[in-house]
């Protein structure tokens, strides 16, 4: 059941899902969130998989800067306003 998955698990299910799921677009908003440091890595590099090995956009919301140097393209908003 879903109820008894911790939040990290969620999200392991959730990005599970959307590898599996048909389409072009994924949006993920916080999808390392939940996680430690290294199960983390293991989904942001499954995330960048998602996109080389089988062609998805992903549009990803993140406060972890780590994550969003390695995008092709952010857009950083800093008071309601996009920086670039």
């Amino acid at each position: 059941m879903v109820n008894t998955l911790s939040g990290g698990e969620q999200q392991r299910v959730s990005l599970a899902r959307a590898i599996l799921k048909p389409g072009h677009l994924v949006l993920a908003d916080e999808p390392t969130g939940a996680l430690d440091p290294q199960h983390a890595e293991v989904a942001f590099q499954e995330i960048k998989r998602l996109q080389t090995e089988y062609g998805k956009t992903i549009i990803m919301v993140t406060h972890n800067i780590k994550e969003a140097r390695q995008a092709d393209r952010v857009i950083e908003l800093k008071n309601q306003m996009t920086v670039n």
